[in-house]
């Protein structure tokens, strides 16, 4: 008898608890009423009342969908391997589950075809230049379609391009060309300047002609430093009676 009115005790109570469902912060739940969807569960112990009811779980928080090494075909006809990742969260719970049947499976396959066709409508360059107007350009074509599913897509980010081998060493030889030809006309413009400030000493020294027997004499001055060299120097015959002049001065003034 004792045990029977303990068992009245226990049964009401295990019989409240398994009508009791914990739905944590990060969590919503869909309540389905004899399979009707009446309405979503915030966080907190929520009572559901077996059989006539149920309820489904979605998280709530960012995820993140990668698309690693996905094959594309660019305007220009090349061969590329994209890997990319799409940040999103559930914005609408019970969106997410009533119109579409795998919202996880559902939004990576859209991002996929849209990158592909993404690809598909730029050339090469246009893609290694403009990461971030692709990753915008995709990210655009997602969100109508992705809201209609109650999911919020946050950014989309391209991580890498993989290229053919050969496209790799044709890019590289191009590079070298390029840096060949800059070098080139960094060249022949330091040429040009040279000529013009050459041309522009020539003239000075042609206006004044003690300046160019000055820049002889200076020119001598610096070669005599080095001992080890024989240097045969033509100097016109006005530079050596200018020498003369001024020697015969020197010795007059140390006689005086």
């Amino acid at each position: 008898m004792a045990g029977f009115f303990l068992f009245l005790l226990i049964f009401p109570l295990i019989l409240i608890l398994s009508f009791l469902k914990q739905i944590n912060e990060y969590e919503r739940g869909l309540l389905f009423t004899m399979g009707r969807f009446t309405g979503i569960l915030g966080p907190g112990w929520k009572i559901v009342v077996p059989i006539f009811q149920s309820f489904q779980k979605v998280d709530i928080r960012t995820k993140a969908v990668d698309l690693s090494d996905q094959e594309a075909m660019t305007k220009d006809n090349i061969s590329i391997k994209v890997s990319a990742v799409i940040y999103y969260k559930i914005a609408d719970a019970a969106k997410a589950v009533l119109e579409v049947e795998n919202f996880y499976w559902a939004i990576s396959n859209l991002a996929q075809t849209t990158m592909r066709n993404v690809m598909g409508e730029a050339d090469l360059d246009y893609l290694l230049s403009a990461r971030d107007k692709i990753a915008e350009r995709i990210e655009s074509i997602i969100k109508p379609q992705a809201e209609e599913w109650g999911i919020e897509v946050i950014s989309v980010e391209l991580k890498d391009i993989i290229l053919p081998e050969n496209m790799v060493r044709t890019m590289a030889k191009q590079a070298e060309a390029e840096r060949e030809k800059r070098a080139s006309i960094i060249n022949s413009e330091g040429e040009v300047i040279s000529a013009k400030n050459l041309a522009e000493a020539a003239k000075t020294l042609s206006q004044n002609p003690g300046a160019l027997h000055l820049r002889t004499l200076n020119t001598l001055n610096d070669l005599s430093s080095d001992q080890s060299n024989t240097v045969v120097f033509a100097i016109p015959i006005e530079a050596l009676r200018a020498l003369e002049g001024v020697a015969d001065y020197t010795k007059s003034k140390s006689h005086t």
